[in-house]
């Protein structure tokens, strides 16, 4: 129902005054009075009536759904890729990619707006007994009369700037920015023809992530999108479990199919989630307009696009994006978790961790600047940029990016803690740059006493580095050793580069990126010995750029 007869209806029935004190609240949050009964518990459905249910809902984009999936499978099987594995296997990660190494990652949407918890508010707001279904009763009232959904007229962003923002991350030393296009929530931050609920038609009443694209390519960086509209098929299932207007048949578009999810909690192979192949059609053509409107470099896409009923429709996403670009002279990034898609086809992700050693195939971490949260919200803590710029050179050195998250306030304004960790990340990149783009691994990533908890969610549990922790990148004749913290005794020793490792290779010069004066130096059976300058370059980690006659290797004992 639009707001023009909405608000006619309630002069009709309540006069001008009611009229006023009703919309004040918004239009959505007067419809989420008008019917109690339609609020019940709907658990006891079937997967197959829920799942009719939402696509019944959903019928009015019918249509531009069909036209989309129809353009899908011709460009799916017109190029050089088919949607196959065998085909996409052969796909190799771009150079423009792999020389970038920084990105920034945005989690923006209407779950910034309570603000509490974390991106998962629409969903644990739903869950009896969770801390987010206590601080939502406390504080907006019982989910049958106040939802998710009317969090939307709140959501305005009325201070987001494009060019603020474009002109932050392009200071930050990112070459790459991934906003999240759509979340698990169901709200499409874009200008999707296949959902009333979006940005565009709701809330803010603007395509902010187009006017981004346009400031962020004007300043030279790359346009990525992140989606996670696979997970939003059980992302709302608590609401049918409670009195909730999840279970509202005039909101089924919005939270739908919101089906029980059967997680295997191990692996995704024991996920037996009810996935229809509507939904799953619904997911592909979502993905498929955002390639077409937007032309994203990267396509992200979080960890259930790995459930074994989505394989099909995932391989024929990644021909669809690949042969799309093809047909431009491009080469674009798909980035999976897990065992999402078949290793060589796109870029492994891993979420809030590392590496223990080199990876052969070129990889990803995503984490975020917040220790709490991947959106905003309030009372949060950081990570300081000295640990980013650390986690930033042991993943380089490990044939890897950086992907780092921020996230924005409800009105669009990035908090400003946030704004000076990532420019003070800029500023260590303005002096230590040449050490990181453009490099590739070396035979090894580095040496030194503190190892990497290995694996996804351990962002937080690797110890300080010490002056004795180095890691290497190379680029043409040079090898760069970043000493990830400054040696007190005034002398750097890298044991790897000791005469026996380094036999025939001979250094022409050592300078400290950041010091314009070549280094004195000794190569001795125990390692390089190098004489630091009285005053370090920077902060946080120290480059050692190490030139050679030619390509530099070492002798593995």
């Amino acid at each position: 129902m639009k707001v023009s007869r909405l608000q006619n209806k309630v002069r009709r029935t309540l006069g001008s005054a009611a009229c006023l004190g009703l919309l004040f609240l918004g239009p959505v949050h007067v419809l989420a009075q008008d019917s109690s009964s339609s609020t019940k518990p709907t658990a006891s459905q079937s997967p197959q009536e829920m799942d009719q249910a939402w696509q019944k809902a959903s019928a009015k984009y019918d249509a531009a759904r069909k036209a989309l999936l129809t353009s899908v499978d011709r460009t799916a099987n017109a190029g050089p890729y088919r949607p196959d594995w065998e085909s996409l296997r052969r796909y190799e990660a771009p150079d423009w990619y792999k020389d970038a190494k920084f990105g920034i990652f945005i989690h923006w949407g209407v779950y910034s707006v309570p603000a509490f918890g974390n991106e998962w508010y629409p969903r644990n707001m739903y869950q009896e007994g969770s801390d987010e279904y206590k601080h939502h009763l406390a504080t907006y009232g019982p989910p049958s009369t106040f939802g998710y959904k009317d969090f939307i007229p709140r959501f305005k962003a009325e201070h987001f700037d494009p060019v603020q923002w474009a002109e932050l991350f392009k200071a930050s030393g990112a070459r790459y920015v991934v906003p999240v296009f759509e979340h698990h929530d169901g709200f499409a931050m874009y200008d999707s023809g296949l959902s009333d609920w979006t940005a565009v038609k709701m809330g803010p009443h603007r395509d902010m992530y187009g006017e981004l694209a346009k400031a962020l390519r004007e300043r030279g960086l790359r346009l990525g999108a992140s989606s996670h509209r696979i997970e939003h098929n059980f992302f709302l299932e608590g609401g049918r479990k409670i009195d909730s207007d999840v279970n509202d048949p005039r909101y089924l578009a919005f939270y739908g199919p919101a089906h029980t999810w059967l997680d295997g909690k191990k692996t995704l192979l024991q996920d037996w989630t009810y996935l229809s192949n509507e939904y799953l059609d619904d997911w592909l053509a979502r993905g498929a307009e955002i390639v077409e409107k937007y032309e994203p470099d990267i396509m992200y896409f979080d960890w259930w696009i790995g459930q074994p009923n989505a394989r099909r429709h995932v391989a024929e996403f990644a021909s669809f994006y690949y042969n799309h670009a093809a047909s431009q002279g491009k080469v674009p990034v798909i980035n999976y978790k897990d065992s999402a898609l078949e290793e060589h086809s796109a870029v492994l992700d891993i979420e809030r961790g590392q590496l223990s050693g080199i990876r052969p195939l070129y990889w990803q971490t995503d984490t975020s600047i917040s220790n709490k949260s991947w959106g905003y919200i309030e009372n949060d803590n950081f990570k300081s940029a000295e640990t980013v710029v650390h986690q930033l050179v042991d993943i380089v050195s490990k044939n890897g990016n950086l992907l780092v998250n921020i996230g924005p306030r409800s009105d669009g304004t990035i908090p400003e803690e946030v704004q000076a960790i990532l420019r003070d990340i800029g500023s260590w990149l303005k002096v230590n740059g040449e050490a990181i783009y453009a490099t590739r691994a070396w035979t090894k990533f580095g040496e030194g006493p503190t190892t990497i908890v290995e694996g996804a969610f351990h962002d937080t549990d690797t110890k300080s580095f010490t002056a004795q922790d180095f890691r290497f990148t190379t680029k043409g004749n040079s090898l760069y050793a970043i000493e990830l913290a400054w040696p007190e005794s005034g002398e750097a020793v890298i044991h790897s580069l000791n005469e026996a490792a380094l036999s025939g290779q001979n250094i022409v010069s050592i300078s400290l990126l950041g010091q314009g004066s070549p280094l004195t130096y000794q190569l001795k059976s125990d390692g390089l010995h190098i004489q630091l300058p009285p005053q370090k370059a920077g902060n946080y980690a120290y480059s050692f750029k190490i030139e050679f006659q030619r390509p530099p290797s070492v002798r593995v004992p």
